[in-house]
């Protein structure tokens, strides 16, 4: 009875490894990769939700409210390309004069 429970044992260790081999090696490579935008601002608001010792439901609400904010980087940068639209669009641009108009306008400093 011991050898077949031995046996089974074995084989099942032996048939199992490629398989945690498998899984571990695919997950290595999701180590690696640089975290996305939604990911940096994660990590941010808990640190600062962590810097002001919030818990329980403060802390849902500020993670909420800093989550759902706009970077005011982005959102400037949105406006300028919304008003560098309806300047080439007055101007009736289209093809490569539009293309080094919004160039130009784009990297103007406000």
């Amino acid at each position: 009875m011991r050898l077949i429970i031995s046996a089974v044992a074995l084989a099942f260790a032996t048939l199992s490894t490629p398989v945690f081999a498998a899984a571990h090696a695919a997950a290595a490579p999701a180590a690696d990769k640089k975290p996305t935008a939604q990911q940096s601002k994660m990590a941010t608001c808990n640190k600062d939700a962590g810097d002001k010792k919030l818990e329980g439901d403060p802390r849902k609400a500020f993670m909420k409210e800093c989550l759902s904010a706009k970077s005011a980087g982005a959102t400037a940068q949105q406006d300028k390309m919304k008003m560098c639209n309806k300047d080439a669009g007055d101007k009736k641009l289209a093809g490569d004069p539009r293309k080094a108009f919004m160039k130009e306008c784009l990297s103007k400093k406000a």
